[in-house]
């Protein structure tokens, strides 16, 4: 036999034939026990099964029947000696297999082995089997054969053609119940199905795809307890057909009908699979399987997508493993291009439906988000946004997200949690987003305000099913969030998360940084613009929902939507490139709506505030934008008055911006600015306060910055802004107009201080008659601040030639409307000659001396008016004289002070201005300290005689002759004697010579007997001007030659008859004693008598006090 080995052909194999046959009986029958040499010899003999012999099955059935029982031989005859089964089937080759010619002998010898796998209770005979298999190159339709129930494999027919047509009436029919086939048959099932998942040579699979859905469809009946658990059955099954498909079709694409039938496929019966089954591997394995199909059949699997995708956000997305995560994905890569690519975009109602059921889809995987572990969410979310399309559906998923906060998460949210899960929300939202280029952001932001604008203002209580001609988009969109579901107080809630989302997006770090990665803000090439526009669309939209609502509850929430808009506005411009923010606004700035206009204005302000240092080509671009704001404050009122009013004023603004930056160095363009705000403050034009206010402070800023070319503007300039000044009531009724007018007038008189002088009288007596408006607003009021800066400007800034001659004739108007008005009009002179210098004042004093002269006989003038009034606006001349008198030499303040002298004391003069005259001397005197000694010798003897014409005690006759006498006379002495007080404490010259001293002391002590205006003014004065005078007066001698008279005559007073006298005198001495100190122990022996005699008086009012004092 060994020698023969090489030798193959029938006849060998005929000849062996009985032989083999006679050895394995010996073996069945184990007696005689088979000898080595025959066990060798039945080996060698089965080799002769091979490719060259095997025509003989066929032809000779006994061969196959021996070669049959040979396999069915599992006794070990030697050790170290292969069983004859695995022998026999080892001969079992490709070749083998291959060279069979009748496929019934192929299919018997599958049904062998497969017989054998289930039987085989040998691991080596059935990896035997199992590499077999994988060997042999089968025909699926004999491994269809093989799956058949027992019962129906019997009858089966040779065409392949008869065998689908039964497949088809199988499936028709009731399918037997899996009992009646019994256990062994699934085992069987199963085993074939496990080989097949790794059988690569199978001639046409799809044979089997009828068949492999007939077990999957019996899988799925009721089982009985016994029969076990079908799941692995299922998932082998499923693995199958997974196989075949991408056999078929290795790149996903469809298949020919003529290969596969589609109606063979049965999608459902996998859907059902899914549903039925409660293993996530069967799941799996189904969903792949369905990812697959999509790709070959799409049709097919749309029908059921819903389905799918309902049951995989309810199981698969729940599971935290990679095995999972990778089958979403999958699934969603395969099945739902398959969907995007049906809508061919011919048919609207066909793209409308696609997009119903991705919305639906999207909607799936939302309301399984809270379920799906946290760092999985991002990920399936952007694969599957990825998938869909960004562009399209980007902001589908954002609106189903914030639909699913409002109506879900804000239930669960524990009170007090709800802004920190907002502030989670958001964030992951925003991340979600960052995930995407920023163009299809912008367009998604952009999708989601036009959204917003279809959605209805109110959930409206009862819709009307007649009333339905919205257009099919809307219908389409409100698909999403379904207003009819949903509660008024949902809806508000959901535009608002949305606003303020968007806001939040544009200002996020991710989104900037994303920007930035991505080129910077030139990459969105007109969608910003775009962008702009919604917003503002949608800031209108919500801005006329704020005028319809006004009355209504809702009112408040109109209004923080309208700021959140707002918000989100300003976040978009912030993302403009300079050039392109320009040429928007620009654009924005004509667009009918009034509302837009303001907006962009207003956009335009706050990009104008920014302080940048701008390119000179910016700079030109903006300038082109000053016609177009020209027209905007000119035009006329077409909508509502309050409404262009209200632009008019903020393009006036706009223009103050402009010319503020760019106005010093392009002044041109700012020429016909100026000209339109002067046309609008001319009193015939009746204009609306606050445009006029705007006007008045564009005027300003325009005026200081044109200077000289602002020149020809001013003849019709001033007397409107003069008019303006005139009408007090509008500057009451209005700060900011008041304001607006103090303001225009300052910058013109602080630019073009030399061309104001035809103007300057008017100036003048406005800004004196609008102190007192300003004076009544507080000292800390902006207006006056205002007002004082504008005298400030009036007073420093012009020149004495132009400014004294409106002084002058100011004052004459103001003369006779003096009350309130003396003090602003003296303060202005009064800073101007602090700033004039010394050439200047030198050259002008006659004429300043002639308008003192005339200004100081106020008091003469008004000798009947209220004392006090008259006082207080004295003051307020003589504050400014002095203001004079300080800038003089002694040489030019002499003759101005003897010229005052004599005007005070010619014969004719009325004796009110000797009041005046002491006033003014008493300010001097303390202004001037120790040099006014110099030209105090002159007042002596007019002093003198004044003190003794005053005292009561001494002369009778009036000093006055007007009803308020003792009231003059008093306020004369008072003025007397805080001079000489004066005069006698700076003096450092001896000038209380003795001659002096003895003039004026008997004036002076006589005084504490000159009881003049009653008790209480001869104790007030007595103790606050005389006594403090006499004092000082003492001092002042520094003689005590001179101190005993003094002394001696105070103390004579003491004997008066009136105890007030003697109290009097009393002080004065103890005064006396405090000045002169040590000194008066010269004066002690002489004053004791008279001491001693007041501590008896019979008065104890002086009784005390004269005990103290010793």
């Amino acid at each position: 036999m060994k020698v023969l080995q090489e030798v193959n052909s029938e006849m060998v194999l005929s000849q062996l034939l009985p032989m083999i046959e006679q050895l394995l009986e010996k073996i069945e029958k184990k007696t005689p026990a088979v000898l080595k040499d025959e066990a060798v010899v039945l080996h060698h003999a089965l080799g002769k099964y091979n490719e060259y012999s095997v025509s003989l099955l066929h032809k000779d059935p006994k061969s196959l029947d021996i070669f049959i029982k040979a396999v069915h031989t599992t006794k070990e005859l030697y050790t170290g000696m292969p069983t004859i089964q695995i022998t026999a089937l080892e001969k079992i080759t490709k070749p083998f297999f291959a060279a069979i010619s009748d496929e019934k002998v192929q299919q018997k010898f599958l049904q062998m082995l497969f017989d054998l796998l289930v039987n085989c209770k040998n691991s080596h005979c059935a990896q035997t089997v199992s590499s077999i298999f994988k060997a042999i190159s089968v025909n699926a339709e004999q491994i269809r054969i093989e799956l058949e129930p027992p019962d129906k494999a019997k009858s089966l027919g040779t065409i392949q053609q008869t065998r689908r047509q039964k497949m088809q009436q199988k499936k028709s029919q009731d399918l037997e119940s899996v009992q009646e086939v019994g256990g062994s048959y699934w085992q069987r099932v199963t085993l074939i199905l496990e080989l097949l998942q790794h059988k690569k040579k199978l001639k046409s699979p799809q044979i089997l795809m009828p068949t492999l859905f007939n077990l999957l469809s019996r899988c799925l009946e009721p089982l009985p307890p016994e029969q076990g658990n079908m799941e692995y059955t299922k998932q082998l099954i499923l693995g199958c057909l997974l196989n075949i498909c991408q056999k078929l079709s290795p790149d996903g694409g469809r298949i020919p009908k003529d290969v596969v039938d589609e109606e063979k496929f049965n999608v459902e019966l996998i859907v059902q699979c899914i549903r039925l089954s409660e293993m996530p591997q069967t799941h799996h394995h189904a969903l792949l399987l369905l990812g697959t199909i999509a790709g070959i059949f799409p049709d097919k699997v749309l029908h059921n997508i819903m389905s799918i995708f309902t049951f995989m956000g309810a199981n698969v997305m729940r599971l935290d493993d990679a095995y999972s995560f990778q089958v979403i994905n999958k699934t969603v890569k395969m099945v739902i291009p398959a969907l995007i690519q049906s809508d061919s975009g011919d048919s609207r109602e066909v793209t409308r439906n696609i997009e119903e059921i991705v919305v639906k889809i999207i909607n799936v995987f939302v309301d399984a988000l809270p379920h799906v572990p946290e760092h999985r969410r991002l990920p399936i979310l952007v694969q599957l946004i990825d998938t869909l399309g960004a562009e399209k559906f980007l902001w589908v998923l954002l609106v189903l997200l914030f639909e699913q906060y409002v109506t879900k998460t804000v239930l669960v949210a524990a009170y007090g949690e709800k802004d920190a899960i907002l502030e989670a929300d958001t964030e992951f939202w925003i991340s979600v987003c960052c995930e995407f280029s920023v163009q299809h952001q912008i367009q998604s932001l952009m999708n989601i305000l036009q959204y917003l604008i279809k959605l209805p203002e109110e959930k409206e209580e009862t819709i009307p099913k007649a009333v339905s001609n919205k257009s099919e988009s809307q219908e389409e969109m409100l698909q999403i969030f379904n207003v009819d579901t949903h509660t008024s107080k949902q809806l508000r809630h959901f535009k608002f998360l949305s606003v303020s989302f968007m806001s939040q997006l544009l200002a996020s770090n991710s989104f900037l940084k994303k920007v930035l990665e991505s080129g910077g803000p030139q990459i969105l090439k007109g969608l910003e613009e775009r962008l702009l526009e919604t917003v503002l669309g949608y800031i209108n939209t919500i801005a006329q929902s704020v005028e319809k609502n006004a009355d209504k509850l809702t009112v408040k929430f109109w209004r923080a939507l309208l700021s959140k808009a707002y918000d989100m506005l300003d976040k978009v411009n912030a993302l403009l490139p300079i050039e392109t923010f320009i040429s928007v606004i620009r654009g924005l700035v004509g667009n009918p709506l009034p509302s837009v206009r303001r907006k962009a204005l207003d956009l335009l302000n706050n990009k104008l505030q920014q302080n940048t240092s701008w390119k000179k080509k910016i700079i030109h671009r903006f300038l082109k934008l000053v016609p177009d704001l020209v027209a905007i404050v000119q035009r006329k009122k077409k909508e509502g008055e309050e409404e262009q009013a209200i632009n008019r004023q903020t393009a006036l603004y706009t223009l103050k911006l402009l010319c503020k930056n760019f106005g010093a160095e392009n002044p041109e363009p700012f020429v016909p600015v100026l000209d339109t705000a002067v046309k609008l403050i001319a009193p015939e034009r009746k204009e609306e306060k606050n445009v006029l206010g705007s006007a008045l402070l564009c005027i300003a800023e325009v005026a200081s910055t044109l200077e000289a070319l602002a020149i020809p503007q001013l003849p019709s300039l001033m007397p409107s802004l003069l008019t303006t000044m005139k009408n007090t009531g509008d500057l009451v009724s209005s700060e900011v107009y008041l304001l607006s007018a103090l303001a225009a007038l300052q910058k013109v008189v602080e630019t073009l201080p030399h061309f104001i002088s035809p103007y300057l009288e008017g100036v003048l007596s406005q800004v004196i008659h609008l102190e007192k408006i300003t004076s009544e607003m507080g000292p800390a009021s902006q207006a006056n601040i205002r007002l004082t800066s504008l005298k400030k400007t009036l007073a420093t800034t012009l020149v004495p030639r132009v400014l004294l001659p409106a002084i002058n004739k100011t004052y004459k108007q103001i003369k006779k409307n003096w009350k309130n008005h003396m003090g602003p009009f003296m303060s202005i002179l009064q800073e101007h000659i602090g700033v004039m210098k010394k050439e200047e004042l030198t050259s002008h004093q006659a004429q300043l001396t002639t308008f003192f002269l005339e200004a100081l006989d106020f008091r003469a003038q008004h000798s009947e008016n209220d004392l006090e009034e008259t006082g207080k606006t004295e003051s307020c001349i003589i504050d400014c004289l002095v203001a004079m008198v300080v800038k003089l030499s002694e040489v030019t303040f002499r003759p101005l002070f003897f010229k005052l002298f004599d005007w005070a004391k010619t014969e004719d003069a009325p004796k009110d201005r000797l009041l005046t005259f002491y006033n003014l001397a008493d300010r001097i005197a303390e202004k001037l300290k120790g040099l006014f000694t110099l030209f105090a010798g002159h007042l002596v003897k007019p002093f003198a005689d004044t003190l003794n014409q005053l005292n009561i005690s001494k002369t009778d006759e009036a000093f006055f002759d007007s009803e308020n006498d003792p009231e003059k006379c008093c306020l004369l002495l008072q003025f007397i004697l805080n001079c000489l007080y004066k005069i006698f404490l700076f003096d450092t010259q001896h000038f209380v010579s003795k001659e002096r001293a003895e003039a004026l002391m008997m004036p002076l002590v006589d005084q504490l007997e000159n009881r003049l205006g009653g008790e209480e003014k001869f104790q007030e004065r007595v103790t606050k001007h005389l006594i403090p005078c006499i004092a000082q007066f003492s001092v002042a001698m520094a003689d005590d030659s001179l101190w005993k008279p003094l002394n001696y005559q105070i103390l004579l007073k003491m004997r008066d008859s009136s105890p007030k006298v003697r109290f009097a005198a009393l002080i004065t001495v103890l005064a006396l004693a405090e000045k002169l100190k040590e000194n008066y122990i010269v004066l002690l022996p002489e004053s004791i008598p008279f001491l001693a005699e007041l501590m008896e008086d019979e008065c104890e009012e002086v009784e005390h006090p004269s005990l103290e004092t010793i």
